[in-house]
């Protein structure tokens, strides 16, 4: 049986992010990582995209870096200078070379492409066996598997939407987008009772890449999404001509599902199997950053990586009064977001979403929209505990 003193359970975002971290704060000098993925990752299977105030360790392959964004509506529109903070884009596949090319040059790190299929807590550390039956033990084991269908859901006092969308990566012959400023929200597109918005990262005055965004609990047919898309392009954005590069689609769990950090006294889980992924936003990249900060800092520090950080508890019960909105009155999103973008310096939102903000600005935020949506979401979702 093979030993380590750390076990990758899973190669992707969160797992390289991890991995990355330990490397550089020379974790891995002398000990070892097994890093176990079930497929290569070397595709552009996706964008990540984040505000930040600081440079994180990729900020070498940031694709595109912005410093305002625009919001619009039927009813508002602004383009919002994003202060201290920066809008950036990182493409999958730039990460994963990043990180499998610094992993690379440490000897110790061990890749194995394989299924997990178990992973067991000991009393002196975790075993992970694979699909072949091998078993490896390790002192510590981070798992990052998520797979929606895994998970017993209580569907009477939980909110289990998704963040559904379909992207295309245009160009066009003509000047249409504008390449310093992305589209964070465009509420012109039919809302039909949930929450619909087109989302662009303009990468050129000739090419951007342009999503079709819902927050919803239903996903669409797949020829829905196209449909928006090209109505979007050529009846709001009036491009006359367009030709598709590339295509990308996703779905983010937008759940107030109480995730466990812990799965026993050697395990952690990471990623949106750890609870990373923000229940109102969708937004992890960010978080797993912070994340991997603070597991390599308790390792140094204590010699274990459970470092036992929580946000202050009001930001799961902000998250679920927009859960619960958006999972019974969708259509109600567009005012709401308006009202938040269009009440709030950008930088307060931004800090808002962040769970960063002053009990006092907490209040600030919540008095720029309507009161009463968000007072019977806290009634029928932390009271009643009926969703």
């Amino acid at each position: 049986m093979s030993t380590y003193d750390y076990i990758l359970v899973g190669g992707g975002m969160a797992g390289l992010t991890l991995a990355y971290h330990l490397a550089e704060r020379g974790l891995l000098r002398d000990r070892t990582l097994l890093v176990l993925e079930r497929a290569p990752k070397t595709t552009n299977d996706r964008t990540w995209c984040f505000w930040t105030q600081k440079p994180t360790l990729f900020e070498p392959i940031v694709y595109r870096d912005w410093q305002r964004v625009a919001f619009v509506s039927e009813t508002w529109h602004r383009i919002l200078p994003l202060g201290a903070y920066r809008y950036q884009m990182i493409r999958a596949s730039d990460f994963y070379r990043f990180a499998q090319e610094r992993l690379a040059r440490e000897p110790n790190v061990t890749w194995q492409q394989a299924e997990v299929v178990h992973v067991q807590d000991t009393p002196d550390g975790v075993d992970v066996r694979t699909a072949d039956g091998t078993t490896h033990r390790g002192r510590w084991g981070f798992d990052s598997r998520f797979s929606p269908g895994d998970v017993v859901r209580d569907t009477q006092r939980r909110h289990y939407l998704s963040q559904h969308f379909k992207g295309w990566i245009v160009e066009t012959p003509h000047d249409y987008f504008t390449p310093d400023c992305p589209t964070l929200f465009d509420f012109r597109t039919p809302q039909r009772g949930v929450m619909r918005f087109m989302y662009v990262l303009p990468f050129s005055p000739r090419q951007a890449l342009v999503e079709y965004t819902l927050f919803s609990a239903d996903l669409l047919p797949e020829a829905a999404y196209d449909e928006a898309l090209h109505a979007y392009l050529t009846q709001v954005l009036g491009v006359t001509e367009y030709s598709i590069l590339e295509e990308e689609k996703g779905i983010i769990p937008m759940w107030d599902h109480p995730f466990a950090r812990n799965a026993g006294a050697h395990v952690l889980n990471l990623g949106t199997r750890g609870g990373l992924t923000k229940p109102s936003t969708g937004y992890t990249f960010l978080r797993a950053q912070h994340d991997a900060q603070r597991i390599t800092d308790a390792l140094v520090q204590n010699n274990q990586p459970f470092h036992g950080y929580q946000a202050p508890a009001r930001y799961r019960t902000f998250d679920t009064m927009l859960l619960q909105i958006l999972y019974r009155h969708g259509e109600r999103a567009a005012p709401i977001f308006t009202d938040l973008f269009r009440h709030n310096p950008t930088e307060r939102l931004l800090r808002f979403l962040d769970e960063e903000t002053s009990f006092g600005e907490d209040l600030q935020v919540m008095a720029s929209v309507p009161p009463w949506p968000f007072i019977r979401a806290f009634w029928q979702a932390k009271i009643r505990q009926k969703v």
